[in-house]
């Protein structure tokens, strides 16, 4: 196991990445909020420096809060994107 203690900065930068980057943070707020469990967990059995907890639960919960909000958002750019090309396509077919 590794020490929860030493990635805690890791996973608080790679949580404010994944909320302050539009859709490109997704990537840094999934590896927040997966390194984020492995953390607390290892905490929660005695490994690591307890005193960075609430570093690494702040970098989890951005983490968490961006890939919801920016993964949300990219599906909703790629569905407008593909029903704008799906009435493109109907349009230029002349089906109506």
């Amino acid at each position: 196991m590794s020490n929860g203690g030493v990635n805690a900065t890791m996973i608080l930068v790679f949580g404010i990445l994944g909320i302050a980057i539009p859709c490109l943070g997704v990537p840094f707020g999934i590896a927040a909020w997966i390194m984020g469990n492995t953390a607390r967990r290892e905490l929660d059995a005695g490994f690591g420096d307890p005193s960075l907890r609430s570093q690494v639960e702040t970098g989890r919960i951005l983490g968490i809060i961006g890939t919801i909000l920016w993964g949300g958002c990219c599906l909703g750019y790629i569905a407008v994107y593909l029903l704008l090309l799906l009435l493109g396509a109907i349009g230029s077919s002349g089906a109506f």
